[in-house]
């Protein structure tokens, strides 16, 4: 009796360890399937903050940023005033010829003779309206692409390069500015878990994103209404047929008060706009349903 009251305990306590792996994989099986309908290569990572659980589907592969780089320059800069070496109410010249010329720039298209505009702004117009002009601008501040991957790295997140601004950014060079996924939800756990920037840094910096105006059709799309997400969204140009990317990352925080750090890049696809938004969204879906209702 003895003997058998034994196995049994020891082989319960192993289909418990097994458990999360066997999780782990389902999920990654079933961002698979979706990720069949991006024509392209899909990159998903996810992490729960508060007890590390995590998966992946291709988590350590190299996705060009785009606009997600916006978040590393955004907290590098905010390490510059956390230090006081810069104050939010501080007003910068932007002359006209800062402006990007082709890519997205709602600061560019309000002031087309330029702005002078305090730098809380900025950064609003970088992570809220995802802003190239504002963007430049921080990156800039923080001392510039090689500053800010210094910076990223220096808080143990080292699949992560900043290469170039979005002035310099072509079709070639965009290939440069990349990060893992898994790099990706680390550096969303790190914000989360405030041991990067201060208190008021991640706070200011977590409210724009969840004030964020881009990728509506993303993460958020399918969650139910009302969840809270803080995201940064990227997307590159299309050329002959292909998008380079097409991507957004960020917290979501479940019912019970947990965050999971998502991160979702769609590269080289030839599906549709709306094709490539929806597997997003179910990505994020299948992600939040297994955690909700595991």
């Amino acid at each position: 009796m003895y003997s058998i009251r034994m196995r049994f305990l020891v082989t319960f306590t192993f289909l418990i360890a097994l458990l999360p792996a066997e999780a782990q994989t389902a999920l990654a099986d079933r961002w698979r399937a979706i990720a069949e309908d991006a024509s392209g290569q899909v990159g998903a990572a996810a992490f729960i903050v508060e007890t590390g659980e995590h998966a992946a589907l291709n988590g350590s592969g190299h996705f060009a940023m785009q606009s997600v780089y916006k978040l590393p320059i955004a907290m590098a800069f905010l390490q510059k005033v956390d230090e006081r070496k810069l104050a939010l109410d501080d007003r910068i010249e932007i002359p006209a010829k800062d402006y990007v010329p082709r890519d997205y720039s709602p600061l560019r298209d309000r002031f087309p003779g330029g702005a002078q505009i305090t730098i809380r702004d900025l950064l609003h117009f970088s992570l809220v309206e995802s802003d190239g002009t504002a963007s430049d601008v921080l990156m800039k501040l923080a001392g510039g692409p090689k500053a800010v991957t210094t910076y990223i790295q220096s808080i143990g997140v080292n699949d992560l390069v900043v290469a170039n601004s979005e002035m310099d950014m072509t079709w070639e060079s965009q290939y440069d500015d990349w990060c893992t996924p898994e790099a990706a939800t680390q550096l969303l756990a790190d914000l989360q878990k405030r041991n990067v920037v201060s208190p008021a840094s991640r706070a200011l910096t977590l409210d724009d994103m969840q004030e964020s105006q881009t990728g509506r059709n993303r993460i958020r799309n399918l969650l139910p209404e009302g969840t809270t997400v803080a995201d940064k969204t990227g997307t590159s140009w299309t050329r002959n047929g292909r998008t380079a990317a097409t991507n957004d990352i960020g917290l979501i925080t479940l019912p019970d008060g947990r965050h999971l750090a998502l991160a979702i890049f769609v590269a080289d696809s030839t599906a549709p706009d709306a094709i490539r938004e929806k597997v997003i969204a179910r990505i994020a879906r299948a992600a939040w349903d297994q955690w909700v209702h595991e």
